[in-house]
């Protein structure tokens, strides 16, 4: 080969090398983990934490954390991934705004608002970017806060208080807000309340950023049940609820902001017999519509908030398939996360992983899913991280 040849040979090769790159970003993703801050455990958490996680090979690397905020439990991101927002799950409840940098993966606090009431506990971002949604578990209540220009966030322009309270006397004494989740329209806001049994619905006008009743105000679920996570179907035809206390998932019909349940369905295997002692929690449907996924937490029975004195039962993701057609829903099986109280999961973007992060346990465990029976299998693989509770991800530049 001669010089020119040689030349050309070299200058050829360098076209491919943007393209390699931009595969292995494609692959790449940040793990963002929100935690509880707890000073007496025995590997206490700091804050937010950062990892890079390939979501092709299920290898991961920690980047970066974000400390000084005290309980950042749920976290959301906005819809153009250069903000992260956190709840801080305390009696006197707040959201703080942080800048994302890409590039570095590091987080940069912006500056912090009352979330309008006791530990919030969930938190939504609308499409638009403009409005964060928080619902406040011991204050029985939602909030709207307004985003800046620059990210940061306003005070809240509206909360609304739930009233009632549900048969179970020790969970149920009063509204508990567990989940604010919008809708693919970003007009209807489904807030599952676990202290009064019903789904209330609103209308979220995004020009002023008001919540308006929905039409229906609420849909009833059945009493006791306490409906905590809410997920709507790809196809938008469907909506799934999971319930913390009855350790079922509901399925609707939805249609025009109005939920009509068609199923109701139990987590828990053919043979268990020990019911009172679960507890769900989370609940996802895997990117092509066709599986949902839902934890299930067990604990001590004689303790009265039950969520934080685990057993030995073993803790586990239930899988169901979904048809297409109806909505329906069939029980294939229940996988142990391998750790205690999970409390909070995600499935990957392209569907290959389920990643659980196990509060009690330290870990957030990583499974493969089987695209086609939609069942888990073990990895071997997971990340030690102190008290994780909420996982989102961010692709990296």
């Amino acid at each position: 080969m001669n010089f020119k040849q040689t030349l050309l040979a070299f200058f050829g090769s360098l076209l491919f090398l943007p393209q390699i790159s931009k595969s292995q970003s494609k692959d790449e993703q940040y793990l963002i983990v929100g935690t509880y801050t707890r000073p007496n455990t025995k590997n206490p958490s700091e804050g937010i934490y950062i990892y890079k996680f390939n979501t092709n090979t299920g290898e991961f690397s920690a980047v970066s954390k974000a400390t000084g905020i005290k309980n950042p439990s749920f976290l959301t991101v906005s819809p153009n991934q250069k903000f992260v927002y956190a709840v801080t799950e305390t009696s006197d409840g707040s959201v703080t705004a942080y800048s994302f940098d890409k590039k570095l993966g590091n987080l940069t606090k912006l500056n912090t608002q009352s979330a309008g009431g006791a530990d919030p506990c969930h938190i939504s971002i609308d499409k638009t970017g403009k409005w964060i949604l928080v619902g406040n578990y011991s204050g029985g209540n939602l909030s709207i806060l307004p985003v800046e220009a620059d990210g940061s966030l306003g005070k809240a322009t509206q909360t609304i208080n739930h009233e009632g309270k549900g048969p179970n006397t020790g969970r149920q004494e009063k509204p508990h807000v567990h989940s604010v989740n919008i809708a693919p329209n970003n007009r209807d806001i489904f807030v599952p309340d676990l202290g009064i049994d019903k789904i209330m619905t609103y209308s979220l006008d995004a020009k002023n950023g008001k919540l308006l009743e929905g039409k229906p105000a609420f849909t009833k679920v059945a009493d006791g049940s306490g409906p905590r996570h809410f997920t709507v179907h790809p196809n938008g035809k469907f909506a799934y609820v999971i319930q913390e206390l009855s350790s079922t998932v509901t399925a609707f019909n939805y249609a025009s902001g109005k939920l009509t349940p068609f199923q109701t369905i139990t987590t828990l295997a053919k043979d268990f017999r020990d019911k009172n002692k679960s507890f769900c929690a989370d609940i996802h449907i895997s990117p092509d519509g066709k599986f949902l996924y839902g934890s299930n937490r067990f604990v001590d029975a004689g303790n009265k908030n039950g969520i934080f004195a685990p057993n030995n039962t073993t803790d586990t993701i239930v899988m169901y398939s979904i048809d297409q057609k109806t909505g329906k829903l069939t029980y294939i099986g229940n996988e142990s996360v391998l750790g205690k109280i999970p409390r909070n999961f995600m499935i990957t973007p392209n569907g290959k992983f389920v990643l659980v992060a196990n509060q009690e346990t330290d870990n957030i465990t990583i499974f493969k899913r089987d695209a086609k029976t939609g069942k888990l299998s073990p990895t071997g693989k997971q990340i030690d991280v102190p008290v994780p509770v909420c996982l989102k991800m961010v692709s990296v530049e």
